[in-house]
């Protein structure tokens, strides 16, 4: 199964959740489609947590056996499995590069970690997937620090999560620590999830 490229607003509305962050993609918020506002059918249990799971996965844009793999390797850290599974997702250098403020959206941050303008501890990695350590140190190359997309999400940055620092100077941040629960996404059951992928 490939990576869902379709329209993000109406998969947003589909699923109740804002996907991007602004919430700009639920203002309406009914389902799309000419039955949206009448086909309010109950869901099974299965239905339920397919949906979280659904969320979750399109919330990060990955697709379902890189979804799959990432929950199989959570299994084996210590701690609460659901948690150590969102640690994971959080850990991804194109989601860090978002949460940093570098890009407006996740798929905006994918795209620029795929065109190589970024460093980890001065490397250059071009891999969105990519999993960053706590301690190491995110920042763009030389040639892409005069990118207008970047200094105009720097600029609008409202929010830093507590888990990474920034330097607004050196324009670049630094995993500090992986998060708690509580900092990662509230809208987010991940014991359904969990529930899921042990049928």
């Amino acid at each position: 199964m490939s990576r869902y490229t379709g329209p993000r607003h109406k998969l947003a509305r589909r699923l109740g959740i804002s996907l991007d962050g602004t919430g700009k993609d639920i203002k309406r918020n009914f389902p799309p489609g000419q039955h949206g506002h009448s086909n309010r059918r109950k869901l099974s249990e299965y239905g339920i947590q397919l949906q979280e799971k659904q969320k979750l996965r399109h919330m990060f844009g990955i697709n379902e056996k890189q979804f799959r793999r990432t929950f199989d390797q959570s299994s084996k850290m210590q701690g609460v499995h659901g948690e150590n599974f969102m640690k994971l997702l959080e850990s991804r250098l194109d989601n860090l590069v978002y949460r940093m403020g570098f890009a407006p959206t996740r798929p905006a941050a994918r795209q620029l970690v795929n065109h190589g303008h970024f460093l980890v501890n001065g490397k250059k990695v071009n891999i969105p997937s990519y999993r960053v350590q706590p301690g190491d140190v995110i920042s763009l190359r030389e040639k892409s620090r005069n990118l207008a997309i970047v200094k105009e999400s720097v600029e609008a940055r409202t929010f830093l999560p507590n888990y990474v620092s920034f330097d607004d100077n050196k324009l670049e941040g630094t995993y500090t620590r992986l998060p708690d629960r509580e900092e990662m996404p509230a809208e987010i059951n991940e014991k359904l999830i969990v529930e899921y992928y042990s049928r």
